[in-house]
């Protein structure tokens, strides 16, 4: 009978003694999908810097692309202009 009494007296640290071996896996989990966030944040950081990066050198492409189309049509009217007068000579 002592033996019972004494295994009955256990069995609540036992239960407790489980949860805190869960709860330690559980720790460990989070702690792991924690550095693994962790590194997701500084990549998706670095990507997104580079993508920044990436559409400013686009943005003064296209405003350097827009002044060389508009700089291309003042050069073929002139020379359409230049051209007209040539004509007009009659040479």
């Amino acid at each position: 009978m002592a033996k019972t009494a004494r295994t009955l007296d256990l069995e609540p640290i036992d239960r407790l003694e489980e949860k805190v071996k869960l709860l330690v896996g559980v720790v460990e989990r989070l702690r792991g999908e924690q550095a693994r966030l962790a590194d997701d944040n500084a990549r998706l950081t670095r990507e997104l810097q580079s993508a920044e990066a990436r559409l400013a050198t686009l943005a003064q492409e296209t405003t350097e692309m827009a002044a060389l189309r508009s700089e291309r049509d003042e050069v073929r009217t002139r020379v359409a202009d230049m051209l007209a007068q040539l004509e007009s000579l009659n040479l």
